[in-house]
């Protein structure tokens, strides 16, 4: 089993497109970099102020540690930091177990018909 974050982002109305770019171009290559995985990412279909962020850990101690050294990071603190905190209004954060197998099915499904959101497309309903 492997520890699944799951980040529900209600945004400032009008920064969804920035703030999409923003993970994008930035933070999600800086968390990889970081070694985290990000499962998925990208806007709801139903709000364009809306963002999921899915990110993966071997243990919850892990994804402790990992986050702790991530947001003290000088890339993160002098990086992107500042405008993802002013565009978000509200974040709501889920923590869950869940088998490698969902984890894979989960990175492979959240994709609509434009793409995946690592692409550009929009996260949609699971297929």
């Amino acid at each position: 089993m492997k520890t699944v974050e799951f980040l529900q982002y209600t945004l400032r109305s009008g920064t969804g497109n920035r703030f999409y770019q923003i993970m994008l171009n930035i933070s999600v290559p800086l968390h990889q970099a970081a070694g985290i995985d990000v499962v998925t990412h990208g806007p709801s279909d139903h709000d364009p102020d809306s963002y999921l962020l899915v990110r993966a850990f071997e243990s919850p101690e892990l994804r402790e540690r990992s986050l702790h050294a991530f947001y003290q990071s000088d890339a993160w603190r002098k990086g992107p930091r500042e405008e993802i905190i002013n565009s978000i209004e509200v974040n709501v954060m889920s923590v869950l177990s869940m088998d490698p197998a969902a984890i894979d099915a989960l990175r492979h499904t959240l994709y609509c018909c434009e793409g995946d959101a690592a692409r550009g497309g929009t996260i949609s309903s699971v297929k």
